[in-house]
């Protein structure tokens, strides 16, 4: 009965938290993560997809001075709790909505699996940005390699996560249309 609830309901899941989501993509976006480029005149951490070393870190809080710290803090990493949520449930409830009609279910867990791995590093880069702003001016070395690194999992888990969703939603259409021609 469990299983006949959530795949009726699956798809409302899917659109209402991608709408959500891409809300919150939009407000950071368009809002916090320009605001925190305009003060510093530097990209901010969650825009590197590849990562940065210290002096890129030391560099970007440094410019931004404390007010623009205290503004990521405030802002962008309140924002950025909210979205890989969102994204994450939107991923898994699409994958799982497209995947119904999936024989092998196999890359429906493990999209479901590279969605979580997304929000799990997305949540360390928020932490080590939050220590790395706490610290400051004593930013550590092995501080800013760890949330560097989480930058570039993130990015890549994300990445990955979303073009194995479009991938079982083509899978999805494909086997849509053997449904329907004889």
């Amino acid at each position: 009965m469990t299983n006949r609830i959530l795949s009726k309901h699956i798809g409302i899941i899917a659109v209402g938290s991608g709408l959500i989501g891409a809300s919150i993509y939009l407000l950071m976006i368009n809002i916090t993560l320009v605001h925190i480029e305009a003060v510093s005149g530097h990209f901010p951490f969650d825009m590197r997809p590849f990562g940065y070393g210290s002096t890129e870190a030391a560099t970007l809080l440094g410019a931004l001075g404390a007010e623009g710290r205290a503004y990521y803090l405030s802002h962008q990493i309140a924002l950025d709790t909210l979205y890989p949520a969102m994204l994450t449930l939107t991923l898994i409830a699409t994958i799982c909505w497209f995947g119904q009609r999936m024989p092998n279910r196999k890359l429906v867990r493990f999209g479901i699996a590279l969605s979580v791995g997304s929000a799990l590093f997305d949540y360390v880069e928020n932490l080590g940005i939050a220590a790395m702003i706490w610290s400051w001016p004593e930013v550590s070395v092995p501080l800013v390699f760890a949330t560097s690194t989480a930058t570039i999992l993130k990015s890549a888990f994300t990445t990955v996560a979303v073009l194995l969703t479009l991938l079982v939603g083509f899978s999805w259409t494909r086997h849509s249309e053997a449904d329907v021609c004889p």
